[in-house]
C-alpha cells in the first residue's frame, strides 16, 4: 500500500488452477502487482506459476515457464484458445494486459501484440467462451474505471491528513472488450459495434453462461456503483442488454450496488442457470433464481444469505458441490476494499471471514463454523478458484489475499460420498467444451450441469467437471450434449465411480 492509497492497490489479486503441462494434475498461477505509471516497487515483483509435484507440494517454475508478468497485475483467465490441447493464460492489469500462449513444452510465449489483444487501460476479470459457436474460444475482458494521470484522485480526511481508498463512484466508467478468435492466432475486437461497446460500466466480475437454454453463451457482468449488465447472446454477434428487465441490474431498493464477484450454476436442479452476485457491506449479496423467461427473482433473503452477508464485502465466490452429495454448495471470499474502514465503522472491518454454505433439499445453511480453522480467521480476500489439487475427487479452494500470502484449502469433507470426474475434449466444438450440457442419473436422481466459464473474481477454475453421486457407487446414465457447431449428443451407462475419465467428442471415453 502506498501512502497515496492508489485505488488499484486494493482490488487484486486473482488466482487460477490449471494443468499447464497436461500431466493430469492441477498447477497454480498467482497474479501479483508490479511497476506502473503510479507505482515503482522497491523490489522486483512477479507473478508465480507453481507446478504440482503430485505429493502435496509444489515447485516454482515461473521463470522457466516465462510467465513472470511485469505489469500491475489484476486477474487471470485460462483457456485453450488455439485448440492445441494446452491451456493458455490471459493476465489482466492496470496497464498492459498479457496473453501467454502455451508452447506445449513447459514454456509460454507472450503474444499479446501478435494476437491483436493490446489493452492498456484497467482490466479486471476476463472469460474465455465461444460466443459465435464456431468451435474457437473468444475472449471477454472486463474494463473497470478510467485511470489516467488526471483521474488519480486522492481521497482522505483533510483534518488528519490521512489518505484512504476512493469509492469507484468518483471515477469515470468505461466499456469492456469482446475479442473474436479469428482462428489463426489473432483476435479482432468486435464488441465496439454492439451494445457491449455502448454500455459504460465499472466491471469487476463476469461469468459466461446460458440463461435461456438456447445454446448460445450469455454474459453476466457485475459493475461497481453502476447497474449490472446481463448481455444476452442473440446470435450473429447481436447482443441485448436485459439487466433491468431481468431484474438483476439493481438492488431491491432500485439503487446500483458495488458488484464484485459473480457466478452461475443450476443450484435448484431444474435445468436452468441461476446467478449470484456479491456486493460491498450494507448492500447484501443476491442469489437469483431463474424463472425461465429471461427474468430472475432474488431469493437471498429467504435463504438467509442476505442476512449473513450484510456486513461483508464479497469478491471471489463459487457454486460447487464440496461434499459430493449432488447438491451445489457455495463459498464466498470476503474483505473490505478500504483498509481504514474500521476507523469509520463499529461493525465493518478490513479483514473478514470466509463463508461456506451447504445446500440440503433446496435450502442453504451457513456451515462456516464447522468448516475448519481457516473459516475462523479473517482475511483481505480477493480472488478465489476451485480445483482438485490431489485428484481425490474433492474440490479444493485457492484464495488470493491482498497484501498477504494466498490460502490453499484442502477439502477433507464428504466421506462416504462418491464422484465421477470428467475431462471433456471438444473436437469440432471448442477444445475446452465450454457450453457443454451434462445430465447424469445415479440412484434414480437426475441432475444437470452446464459447463460455464469464468465466474468468481479475477480467477480461473479447474476445467474438469466433478459430478457428486452421494452414496451411489456408479452413474446409471450420463449424457453429454456438446456445444455447437456439432451439437452432438453422446450417452454412456453404468460408469464406475471414484475416478476421472476423459471423454473425447465423437470418440467416447479414452
Amino acid at each position: 500500500m502506498s501512502p497515496e492509497h492508489f485505488l488499484p492497490e486494493t482490488l487484486g489479486p486473482g488466482c487460477a488452477f490449471l494443468d499447464y503441462d497436461n500431466d493430469g494434475w492441477m498447477d497454480i498461477y498467482l497474479v501479483n502487482s508490479g511497476p506502473s505509471e503510479f507505482y515503482v516497487p522497491k523490489q522486483q515483483l512477479r507473478n508465480a506459476l507453481y507446478k504440482n509435484n503430485r505429493d502435496g507440494t509444489f515447485t516454482d517454475v515461473t521463470e522457466k515457464a516465462g510467465v513472470l508478468g511485469g505489469t500491475f497485475g489484476m486477474g487471470v483467465a485460462v483457456g485453450d484458445y488455439n485448440n492445441d490441447g494446452f491451456p493458455d493464460i490471459f493476465v489482466t492489469a492496470c496497464g498492459r494486459a498479457l496473453l501467454y500462449r502455451n508452447n506445449g513444452d513447459g514454456t509460454f510465449s507472450e503474444v499479446s501484440k501478435q494476437a491483436g489483444i493490446e489493452i492498456s487501460g484497467w482490466t479486471t476479470s476476463a472469460v474465455w467462451f465461444d460466443f459465435d459457436n464456431d468451435g474457437r474460444l473468444d475472449l471477454f475482458v472486463c474494463s473497470f474505471v478510467r485511470y489516467l494521470p488526471e483521474d488519480r484522485k486522492s481521497c482522505g480526511d483533510t483534518v488528519s491528513g490521512q489518505n484512504y481508498y476512493c469509492v469507484p463512484r468518483a471515477f469515470h466508467p468505461t466499456v469492456s472488450y469482446l475479442f473474436h478468435n479469428n482462428g489463426d492466432g489473432t483476435f479482432s475486437e468486435v464488441g465496439h459495434n454492439t451494445v457491449i461497446g455502448k454500455s459504460f460500466g465499472k466491471a469487476l466480475g463476469v461469468v459466461a453462461t446460458d440463461i435461456n437454454n438456447d445454446g448460445r453463451m450469455d454474459l453476466f457482468v457485475a459493475n461497481d456503483t453502476v447497474q449490472n449488465f446481463l448481455f444476452v447472446n442473440r446470435g450473429e454477434n447481436r447482443w441485448e442488454e436485459i439487466g433491468i428487465s431481468a431484474e438483476v441490474a439493481y438492488g431491491e431498493n432500485g439503487q446500483a450496488r458495488s458488484g464484485m464477484g459473480v457466478d452461475s450454476g443450476d443450484f435448484d436442479n431444474d435445468g436452468w442457470q441461476d446467478l449470484f452476485v456479491a456486493n460491498i457491506d450494507q448492500e447484501k449479496f443476491s442469489l437469483y433464481r431463474n424463472t425461465k423467461d429471461e427474468r430472475f427473482v432474488d431469493i437471498a433473503q429467504p435463504q438467509s444469505i442476505a442476512q449473513a452477508t450484510r456486513l461483508l464485502s464479497g469478491w471471489g465466490l463459487k457454486f460447487f458441490d464440496y461434499d459430493n452429495d449432488g447438491e451445489l454448495d457455495l463459498i464466498l471470499a470476503n474483505g473490505h476494499p478500504d483498509d481504514m474502514v474500521s476507523q469509520r465503522s463499529q461493525t465493518v472491518t478490513y479483514r473478514e471471514p470466509l463463508l461456506l454454505f451447504h445446500q440440503t433439499a433446496g435450502k442453504f445453511q451457513n456451515v462456516s463454523a464447522e468448516a475448519g480453522a481457516a473459516f475462523s480467521r479473517q482475511f483481505a480476500a480477493r480472488g478465489l478458484a476451485v480445483g482438485d489439487l490431489d485428484n481425490d475427487g474433492r474440490l479444493d479452494v485457492l484464495v488470493g489475499v491482498n497484501g498477504e500470502a494466498p490460502l490453499l484449502l484442502q477439502n477433507r469433507s464428504g466421506d462416504g460420498n462418491h464422484f465421477l470426474g470428467l475431462k471433456l475434449h471438444g473436437v469440432s466444438c471448442n477444445r475446452d467444451a465450454v457450453g457443454a450440457r451434462i445430465t447424469w442419473t445415479a440412484d434414480n436422481k437426475k441432475r444437470f450441469r452446464l459447463k460455464t466459464s469464468g465466474g468468481s473474481y479475477l480467477s480461473s477454475h479447474d476445467p474438469r467437471e466433478v459430478l457428486g453421486l452421494g452414496a451411489a457407487t456408479k452413474i446409471d446414465s450420463l449424457e453429454i450434449r456438446w456445444p455447437a457447431p456439432s451439437r452432438r449428443i453422446e450417452r454412456f451407462t453404468d460408469l464406475r465411480a471414484d475416478r476421472y475419465i476423459n471423454i473425447v467428442e465423437g470418440k467416447g471415453i479414452s
